[in-house]
């Protein structure tokens, strides 16, 4: 899943990035408003962490308005605790409310919470053929067996299960597995597919290659 967070503070959006990074989640920055439309404007994203008081405005006004053309649920984070401030965040449309300082973990359960609401599910789990997959816990069970997967490989599992089904480009493989600065070409997206291919053999799963369009999974 990729997510933009929104924060002036640089040492705290270091830190936040640094530890969804772990669990493979891309993290694109923005220290503005303004920076976060640039953002907006050439990538999706699945979750937006969104930090109230910001050089050029207020968060929470901006969120009113992206309530308006935005979908993407959205996590408010300052370091406001008055009730009227929580509510007030969640009736400008935010998804949920953490205040500052707050635990990691915390923050990481939250997101996890948000997505599933968003998804529609209530619990982590799914079922993929023979297999079950948890995004969160980064395991692929078949029957007693445990199928080993990376980081990387973990998120586009998760993407693909998100979208079942549905052809997916590169492009959008590349936007849901890296942030806007990485490196990358996307040949990266063809090996990281044959890595998951093999890895998904014997478990009623399939990626199927669609020739100019992309991949898709099959069950």
């Amino acid at each position: 899943m990729r997510f933009l967070l929104v924060e002036d503070n640089a040492e705290l959006a270091e830190a936040v990035m640094a530890r969804l990074g772990l669990d493979g989640h891309p993290v694109d920055h923005a220290g503005t408003l303004a920076d976060a439309e640039d953002c907006l404007a050439v990538a999706e994203y699945d979750l937006i962490l969104l930090d109230v008081m910001l050089p050029d405005g207020d968060g929470r006004d901006r969120l009113a308005q992206w309530r308006d053309r935005l979908e993407t649920p959205v996590i408010v984070l300052t370091a406001r605790s008055q009730i009227s401030d929580r509510v007030g965040a969640l009736d400008q449309g935010a998804d949920d409310y953490i205040t500052k300082p707050f635990d990691f973990s915390e923050l990481e359960a939250r997101c996890r919470a948000v997505l599933r609401r968003r998804g529609g599910a209530a619990k982590n789990e799914v079922a993929l053929g023979q297999a079950v997959f948890d995004p969160t816990a980064g395991t692929l069970r078949a029957g007693d067996a445990l199928v080993e997967l990376r980081n990387r490989e973990i998120r586009l599992l998760e993407v693909f299960a998100r979208n079942p089904g549905h052809i997916l480009s590169k492009s959008q493989l590349m936007d849901r597995l890296f942030s806007h600065d990485a490196d990358v070409t996307e040949n990266a997206i063809e090996v990281y597919v044959g890595r998951l291919r093999r890895k998904l053999d014997g478990v009623g799963v399939k990626i199927e290659t669609v020739r100019g369009a992309g991949y898709r999974m099959s069950l």
